[in-house]
Parts: structure tokens; C-alpha cells; sequence
């Protein structure tokens, strides 16, 4: 029997209220992450922020990386000062997170960023973001939730081949988005107002302005899932993972 892909989920580390449990330092993240791996055939392991020397070794145990959403990242790490619309809230996740992404791109890991994932990964390869969008509504949903808008995958893209028709409508809540390209990165969405909505790289390297595990649409999920499967297969046979697929 085929065991499943390991697939690590990056966490939130802030304080909580549950049960008796009166704001309590705590490691949070939406359900629907975790729903969303195992949905798409993968075993969730949740990774809260750790020491960034050890990035490297927790990525042996996994066969794939999701770096989820969550507040922004710090401008120093692009040498921007901040907006004042910029809420960097996560010194230690910051950290862990940008350590993740250089140990999986060393290692060729497949690995997928959802909205701060994909921007951390933009910052990881050299390039700066925008830290508010201009027209910030049509990215953003309300305060009861996500908002929805049309994004068009690049043809030619890894992307565009998993998601094949002109334009696709997702579940949306950002206010930060690419302006600098990292290098090794190529666009593979647009917004309607030509906001970068996702960029891939060599091997499964593919991140997403939108949130994925908000809606139905499997498909990006499922395939991180079975480049995972191949990722492992090479190792453990000591064949190496291409740079390039």
C-alpha cells in the first residue's frame, strides 16, 4: 500500500482563548489547511515557528512545504520602512518561514506559498512587494470574510496548465501583493488590475495570491501532492530531483 506524502503547514504563534484557556500563548491555524492536504491525498503535519538554524532538518521529515497566510511580513527583510497601512506583527514567524523557504529551495522540496507564503517566497529569491495595493478593494473581502475576484493564469505556466481555463474566480483576502520579481520566478496570474496573483518556479515551486483552502477547487492541492509523491520516490531511490521539471 502507497503511504501518503507528508505535506508540512506553516502556523500562526499568537495568543488564543479556548475552553478555560484565557489568552494563552498558542499555535493556531485555520482548519480548512489541514482539511485541504488531506483532501487532496496528503497527511498534514503542522509546523510551528522554530529556531531558523533548523529549518533544514525539519524538511527531512516532510515531502512537501505549505507556507499559509497570515499577517505581513517585515519591510527590513526587503529594505522597505513601512507603510502605515503595514501590520508586521510576527517577528518569529518571519524568521522560521524565510528559513523554510531557503532550505526547501536548496533542497528542491515542492512547495506551495498561499498569500503571505507567496510573498515570503518573493522576498526569499531577492524581490520586494507592495505594501498596499491601490485598488485594495477588489482584493480584499469584508470583515465577515473572504472576498472573490477573477484571476487569469499565464499561458504556457506550470499554473495555467493546472488551471486551464482563461480565467478563474478565487477566494481572495490581501491587501500586499509582488512588485519586484524574486529572481528564478515567472508570473503565471494576473488580477483584472494586473496585480500579481501567482508565481512559480523551477521544479513544483508555485505560489498564490488567493487562499485556496477557502473554496472547493482542489486542483493546485492535488497537484503539490503528486510532485510530492514523485520528490519522495527520487530520494529515496537517491535519484536526484531536477532543478527544472
Amino acid at each position: 500500500m502507497t503511504t501518503r506524502p507528508v505535506i508540512g503547514i506553516t502556523t500562526h504563534l499568537t495568543e488564543a482563548t479556548w475552553d478555560s484557556w484565557d489568552r494563552q500563548r498558542a499555535v493556531l491555524l485555520s482548519a480548512r489547511y489541514p482539511a485541504m492536504v488531506q483532501a487532496a491525498g496528503g497527511v498534514a503535519l503542522l509546523l510551528p515557528p522554530d529556531s531558523p538554524q533548523r529549518a533544514p532538518e525539519a524538511l527531512t521529515r516532510l515531502d512537501a512545504l505549505v507556507v499559509s497566510g497570515g499577517p505581513d511580513l517585515h519591510p527590513a527583510y526587503y529594505d522597505a520602512r513601512p507603510h502605515p497601512r503595514t501590520r508586521a506583527v510576527a517577528p518569529e514567524r518571519d524568521a522560521w518561514e524565510l528559513a523554510l523557504l531557503h532550505a526547501a529551495l536548496a533542497a528542491r522540496l515542492p512547495l506551495l506559498g498561499i498569500c503571505r507564503g507567496m510573498q515570503l517566497l518573493n522576498v526569499a529569491l531577492g524581490g520586494t512587494l507592495i505594501q498596499h495595493l491601490d485598488h485594495v478593494e477588489e482584493h480584499l473581502g469584508s470583515p465577515r470574510g473572504y472576498g472573490r475576484h477573477a484571476v487569469r493564469p499565464v499561458p504556457g505556466t506550470l499554473l495555467a496548465g493546472l488551471l486551464p481555463e482563461g480565467t478563474v474566480s478565487v477566494p481572495t483576502y490581501h491587501h500586499q501583493a509582488v512588485d519586484r520579481l524574486g529572481s528564478g520566478l515567472t508570473v503565471s496570474a494576473h488580477a483584472d488590475d494586473g496585480t500579481v496573483e501567482a508565481v512559480e518556479g523551477g521544479g513544483f515551486t508555485l505560489g498564490v495570491q488567493w487562499h485556496p483552502e477557502q473554496g472547493e477547487d482542489l486542483r493546485v492541492l492535488q497537484a503539490l501532492v503528486g510532485a510530492a509523491v514523485v520528490a519522495r520516490v527520487r530520494r529515496r531511490s537517491g535519484e536526484p530531483v531536477p532543478a527544472t521539471e
